[in-house]
């Protein structure tokens, strides 16, 4: 039985550009699936997908962002918590 994919989703029309490609997402989709059975927090495989495509070219250690990715918004405001009161234009 003959398959008929649109090719306007590749990038290249060659077999062999084609089979690198499919290849490349599979390797990438296995990697994400390795990786989400080490997290402690339970997150969909299409969050944490947009999640490292997000954060793929950024040097942050994975597997404490995913466990915890509101680490730095809490230190953020604890850090603005410890600060005296801004004076308002009508005091």
């Amino acid at each position: 039985m003959k398959q008929n994919y649109p090719l306007k989703y590749f990038y290249e029309e060659s077999t062999n550009a084609i089979k690198i490609q499919i290849w490349v997402t599979l390797i990438a989709n296995l990697l994400l699936m390795v990786m989400q059975r080490g997290l402690t927090r339970s997150w969909s495989f299409s969050g944490l997908a947009m999640i490292a495509r997000i954060n793929l070219m950024y040097y942050v250690e994975f597997y404490s962002l995913f466990n915890h990715p509101e680490k730095d918004w809490e230190s953020i405001l604890e850090a603005a918590a410890g600060l005296p009161p801004q004076p308002s234009h009508f005091d």
